[in-house]
């Protein structure tokens, strides 16, 4: 097996940390978001700080890769995904970037990915319910604005969404990408309600590998608490856990992601080695017998897959809420026929029109509370984003 190279396993540092205070400040009450101009004056020399590194760690990455043929197909099929699927993402990237209600790049952190989105009711008449969301990406390729549809979408239906920004590999490892979640989750707990949200109405959600990163992250901080350790923010706050399409037990997915294209060189460098894929498996955490007891404090979990998803089998999610059950833990699972790993996430909602999995989790948050269900049952129908054939070409050529 090859070795990465040191460069893969630094850390990078940032002068961000100067700008903290400016993101705990208090946000003016009529206006929560900086105006378009002085947000877009921010986002300027973030995104050349953040082009430069992103880019010199790209280049890192592909020298330890390498351009083998596997490699280079699914970077086509890549391209060609975002291609047809253009025309939809160019409307939603309209939209992230001209309302004012979204307050882009707050800082949560003193990392250079410790960032999140905020996307806002139009509304803020009492207190929302808030969704934090962790996106996917093969802890490589992961971005707070890959959560702009579902962000925009779940603001329309009355609920605040935080998207949380972490960094990958290789500007950081497993560790590190945990590390950051918790800390936005921190951030939102302790300020959203600044921003309109309820803090007693707090729900995470991960997708892929954010899935996987956010409940490492719930997991990691009940043992912190069972231990009686110093801890910033309690899973007390956290109403309910939805996993879309995770990975939960790594060690049974490392041959499954080789042949996936993603080598296991470069998977257990993210994980930092064969030794830790327990460590970052809560199929396998939930397991350990010293700490078991931790786990009575979860909140309700619930996970979603498809049952044609290729990337991540539908058994990753069907064993641990099996496991889950076992240990006390309350855990549902729901199972989309024929879906694949990027349908839930990608091409319904851009196909507008009904979507079972968003109306499941705005029914859920908003579960009695009579006049927030009256206003989504009086809300229009989602927009249709993307052509259905285009969707469909889409779903033929996804590397996913």
């Amino acid at each position: 097996m090859n070795t990465p190279p040191d460069s893969l396993r630094f850390r990078t540092t940032s002068s961000v940390g100067s700008r903290i205070n400016t993101a705990n400040a208090s946000p003016a009450v009529n206006s929560p978001c900086l105006s378009r101009s002085q947000s877009f004056s921010r986002e300027i020399g973030h995104a050349a700080s953040e082009t430069y590194l992103v880019t010199r760690l790209a280049f890192t990455l592909l020298r330890y890769l390498g351009l083998g043929r596997r490699w280079m197909l699914r970077l086509l099929a890549l391209l060609l995904y975002a291609m047809l699927l253009m025309p939809g993402f160019l409307k939603v990237l309209y939209q992230f970037c001209i309302s004012s209600q979204v307050c882009r790049s707050i800082i949560y952190g003193d990392q250079p990915r410790n960032r999140l989105d905020l996307y806002l009711p139009n509304n803020i008449d009492s207190p929302k319910p808030v969704v934090i969301f962790v996106t996917g990406g093969a802890w490589i390729i992961g971005y707070k604005a890959w959560g702009a549809l579902l962000g925009l979408q779940l603001a329309q239906r009355d609920i605040i969404v935080a998207s949380i920004d972490y960094r990958n590999f290789p500007q950081g490892t497993i560790s590190n990408m945990v590390e950051d979640v918790s800390q936005g989750i921190s951030f939102v707990c302790k300020n959203i309600s600044e921003y309109g949200g309820d803090p007693n109405r707090i729900y995470l959600m991960g997708q892929s590998a954010g899935a996987h990163i956010s409940s490492c992250a719930l997991f990691l901080q009940a043992i912190n608490e069972f231990k009686g350790e110093s801890v910033s923010w309690s899973i007390s706050q956290i109403k309910a856990y939805f996993g879309l399409s995770g990975v939960y037990h790594l060690p049974n997915l490392v041959e499954h992601f080789e042949r996936r294209g993603l080598h296991r060189s470069i998977f257990l460098s993210i994980m930092e080695g064969e030794e830790s894929l327990k460590q970052f498996s809560p199929e396998l955490i939930i397991e350990d017998p010293s700490v078991r007891n931790a786990f009575s404090i979860l909140p309700r979990i619930i996970l979603f897959h498809g049952t044609k998803d290729f990337t991540i089998p539908p058994h990753a999610s069907t064993t641990f809420v099996e496991t889950l059950k076992r240990a006390g833990v309350s855990a549902d699972l729901i199972l989309y026929k024929g879906k694949t790993h990027t349908d839930l996430f990608v091409q319904d909602p851009l196909r507008g029109g009904k979507d079972e999995l968003f109306d499941y989790i705005v029914n859920y948050i908003h579960a009695g509370d009579v006049n927030a269900l009256a206003k989504v049952a009086m809300a229009p129908t989602r927009k249709r984003l993307c052509p259905e054939p285009l969707l469909k070409l889409a779903g033929m050529v996804s590397p996913f």
